[in-house]
Parts: structure tokens; C-alpha cells; sequence
């Protein structure tokens, strides 16, 4: 028996160098596209909020008024980056957790290209005017087919894999990461088709729009993230998540709750009055499975503090679901039909939930899995701890900002809007004082992510430098050395 174990250890060793092998260049591609598109989304998310306190910028050039550059920062930030860092997590994990090496790169890679076509045509689309002005959905109808065969050619290895997995039970991270890859386009296809090849009545297309929305943030990134949480945490901590049962109740009563969220956006409206209280009670009820997979790797991380202070993977991670509760929390007050819901629903609030579920928990949880899987894929270590650093505190401070600043203005801005008896540019001007922080915000999320494109644009020419531990920069006045020689 003992000497079975180094042999099953180099066996196992040899085949993740072979998965991790089989998967730089899809993993790198999705990952480089994506930190470029997050880029671009910041630079508009900071052109959008400008103009809010200040409107004459920029305001003789009809590409960049303000309901253009908007559509065009939300959807580069869902699209261009949320779905192409989804894609390298879902390919990299499904392939680790399957024992399997992956055999479809030229399609990726081919699928990859195409899906990034479509997001620079939808893009200038809208920039031109061509938006569809539905939130979540501004690219052009002619858009979303294209994004749909894209996203079935890159998923459909990682479905065959799961297939062909060894014998045994799948894993919690499996779990999730198979439901976001099922979910999705289910979602996307449902409201596409609902809103462009059979349009109804205007009122229920912007319920489906809604719920949408809600579907793209809680049945596709927020499973996605969860699953890549499920792995990271016990991976980088070296032990066991708390509960499995609290895991499985956790991914249970999201699958069940999750659905029926989003409705809840249009309350007020003419249409059924029990959809506004369904989709506000389920959006509350979300706290559930969100805290039990909180819970259940925070416990874990929290036991192990060291490692945390160490690993910049790690970090990121416990940043995330610290968001993700926080998120929570937010959605349960913001979403009460007959109170804080009608000061949220057409103000900044709502942008704050976005943000946050977005920036704050979907994209750390990647930045946290970036820092430890680019390592085994490009056999580097980081090249600089301190550009890490820059990235995370950066990063925090930006995103604490625009959530806070955007939730407490918006609510203030959405009290003005009720008020009847005050003027409607006193709630504009509500909201533009609050923009100016926001501004400022956008500003610092920008700066930590240019740090992060070049730093990752380094490992990817492979400048990065050798270590026997990888996202554990265990050596700090090594690394400082490190840094100072490559400044």
C-alpha cells in the first residue's frame, strides 16, 4: 500500500502538468480578452459618471452622451469580461475536476475569437445608436445569435469531460459550475427569443428584461463563482470545506429560489401584483444560499489565517464573499415592495447592487482564481508581489466606494423622485453630487486594473519568474528584491 502512494502522486501530478498543459492558451486567451474588455468598461463606467455632474462633457460628440457610454459599460463589463473570465474558470476547473485532458483547443480558441467579434460589433452598436436600450441586452438583436453558437462551441468540452469523468460523485464545485453552464443558456436563449423573434406587449417585455438580469447574476456568475470558491478555499488552505451538507443545501436552495427572482423591478406596473411581492420575496430569500457558502468557506479560510495574509489568491477570495454578503444583505432591503423598493428602483441604487455583485464578488473570486491558476498554466510564478498588492488595495478601495456612495445616493435620489411636491431636478442633482465620489472611485478600479492587464500580460509572454511556491509569496523581502529589480 505504502508503495502505491508515490507512484499515485506522480501519476497524479503528471496528468494536472498535462491538463494544465492542454489549457494555456485557452485559459490565457479568455483571461487576456477579458482584462482588456474590463478595461474599456472601466474607462466608460468613468466617461458615464462624469457626465452625470458634469453633462456638458464631452457633449458634442452624440457617440459618447451619456445612455450610449452607459449601455456600453455595463455590457462590456458582463460580456466582454464576466463571461470570457467565466469561460476560463469553467474550462480550467471542469478539466481539473474531471481527471481529463482537454482536446478541443483549436475550437475554443476559434469560438473565443468569434465571441469577442461579436462583442466589439455590439459595442459600436450601441456607441452608434443602434441599442436596443433594454438593459443587460443593449447590443443589437443581430448580436445574440452569434454569442450563442460561440458559447456552445467553448462549453461543450468541458460538458464531455464532465461525462467522462472517473466513476464516483461529482464535486460541489462540479455541481455549480455544470448548473451555470446549463442555466445560461436557457436564460439568455428564453429572453432572446421572448424579445426580439416573438415580441409581446411592452409591459411584460421589460418583466422579462428584469428577470433576465436577475437570471445573468444569480444563475450563471454567481454559481460559476461559487464553484471556482469551492475549489480555491480548500486547495490554498489545505483543508476540507466545513459542511458538505451546508454545501448541498446551499447550491439546493439556489436552484430553487433563484428563478423566480427580478420581477420585482417593475412593481407598480400593470401586470399581475403578486409578480413584483414573488420576485422581492425571492430575491430576499437568495441570503440563503449565498450566507451558506459564505459561511462555509469562510469558516475554512478564517482558520487558517496565515495562509490568508499570504496568498494574494486566498485574499481576493475572502474579499469576494465578504461582497457577496454584503450584496445580499443589500438585496433584501433594497427590495421591500412597499418601502426602500420604490426609492431603489429607478435610481443609483440599483446600479450599486449591479456593481457590487459584479466587481465586488463575481470579479475578486476571479482575480483570487486568476492568481492561483495562471501559475500552473504558464509554469511562472508572479513576476511582482508589489503590483499584487497595488491591484487588491486598489481595487477594495474603489469598489467600497462606488457601492457605498451609489447605494446611500441612490436611495436619497430615489426619496427626491417620490417626493411629489419637489422639482425633478432636485433628485438629478441629488444624484450628481454623489457622482463626483463615484468618479473618483472609478478612477482607483481603473488604475488596479491596468496593474493587473500588465502583470498578467507578463506572464503570459512567460517573463514571469520561477518559484517551487506558487501563489504563496512566502518570501517577502525575496519578493521585494524581486520587484525592485524589475522597476
Amino acid at each position: 500500500m505504502s508503495s502505491d502512494t508515490p507512484i499515485s502522486t506522480a501519476q497524479d501530478a503528471l496528468t494536472r502538468s498535462g491538463i494544465d498543459r492542454s489549457l494555456r492558451h485557452p485559459v490565457m486567451f479568455f483571461l487576456m480578452s477579458g482584462s482588456a474588455w474590463l478595461a474599456i468598461s472601466m474607462l466608460l463606467g468613468l466617461i458615464s459618471s462624469v457626465k452625470i455632474h458634469n453633462p456638458d462633457f464631452m457633449s458634442d460628440c452624440a457617440t459618447m452622451s451619456l445612455g450610449r457610454v452607459y449601455a456600453a459599460h455595463v455590457n462590456t463589463l458582463v460580456y466582454g469580461w464576466g463571461m470570457q473570465a467565466a469561460f476560463a474558470m469553467i474550462l480550467w476547473l471542469m478539466a481539473r475536476l474531471s481527471g481529463k485532458e482537454c482536446s478541443m483547443i483549436g475550437s475554443i480558441l476559434t469560438a473565443g475569437h468569434l465571441w469577442n467579434i461579436g462583442i466589439a460589433i455590439g459595442v459600436v452598436g450601441i456607441l452608434a445608436g443602434f441599442g436596443t436600450g433594454m438593459p443587460w441586452m443593449e447590443f443589437p438583436p443581430f448580436a445574440w445569435p452569434v454569442l450563442l453558437v460561440a458559447y456552445a462551441v467553448i462549453v461543450i468540452g468541458s460538458f464531455i469531460q464532465f461525462r467522462v469523468r472517473p466513476e464516483g460523485g461529482a464535486m460541489i464545485s462540479q455541481w455549480y459550475l455544470l448548473a451555470a453552464m446549463i442555466w445560461f443558456p436557457w436564460v439568455y436563449l428564453t429572453a432572446n427569443i421572448l424579445l426580439h423573434c416573438i415580441p409581446g406587449h411592452p409591459v411584460m417585455a421589460a418583466g422579462i428584461n428584469a428577470w433576465f438580469k436577475s437570471g445573468m447574476v444569480f444563475l450563471f456568475f454567481t454559481p460559476v463563482a461559487l464553484g471556482t470558491v469551492y475549489y480555491i478555499t480548500p486547495k490554498v488552505t489545505g483543508l476540507p470545506i466545513f459542511s458538505n451538507q451546508l454545501a448541498k443545501i446551499g447550491f439546493w436552495s439556489l436552484a430553487i429560489i433563484a428563478p423566480w427572482a427580478g420581477m420585482q423591478k417593475l412593481a407598480g406596473a400593470p401586470i399581475p401584483i403578486f409578480l413584483p411581492y414573488v420576485g422581492g420575496a425571492a430575491t430576499a430569500l437568495i441570503f440563503i444560499p449565498a450566507c451558506a457558502a459564505a459561511v462555509n468557506n469562510l469558516r475554512s479560510i478564517l482558520a487558517n489565517r496565515e495562509t490568508l495574509a499570504l496568498s494574494p489568491a486566498l485574499r481576493f477570495t475572502f474579499a469576494g464573499l465578504i461582497s457577496l454578503v454584503i450584496l445580499v444583505i443589500c438585496g433584501v432591503f433594497l427590495n421591500l415592495p412597499n418601502s426602500t423598493l420604490k426609492a431603489s428602483q429607478f435610481s443609483m441604487a440599483g446600479y450599486s447592487a449591479e456593481i457590487l455583485a459584479m466587481y465586488g464578488f463575481f470579479s475578486f473570486v476571479i482575480f483570487g482564481a486568476a492568481y492561483f491558476i495562471v501559475p500552473r498554466v504558464t509554469r511562472r510564478e508572479w513576476l511582482s508581489r508589489r503590483l499584487i498588492r497595488w491591484h487588491f488595495l486598489f481595487s477594495v478601495y474603489g469598489i467600497i466606494t462606488v457601492a457605498a456612495v451609489a447605494l446611500i445616493g441612490g436611495y436619497l435620489q430615489g426619496t427626491d423622485q417620490e417626493n411629489w411636491e419637489l422639482p425633478w431636478m432636485t433628485a438629478a442633482q441629488t444624484g450628481a453630487a454623489y457622482a463626483v465620489a463615484i468618479t473618483f472611485a472609478w478612477c482607483m478600479i481603473l488604475l488596479s486594473n491596468f496593474f493587473f492587464f500588465i502583470h498578467l500580460t507578463l506572464m503570459w509572454l512567460r517573463l514571469g519568474r520561477r518559484g517551487p511556491n506558487p501563489t504563496l509569496l512566502t518570501n517577502p523581502h525575496a519578493a521585494d528584491a524581486l520587484d525592485s529589480a524589475a522597476h
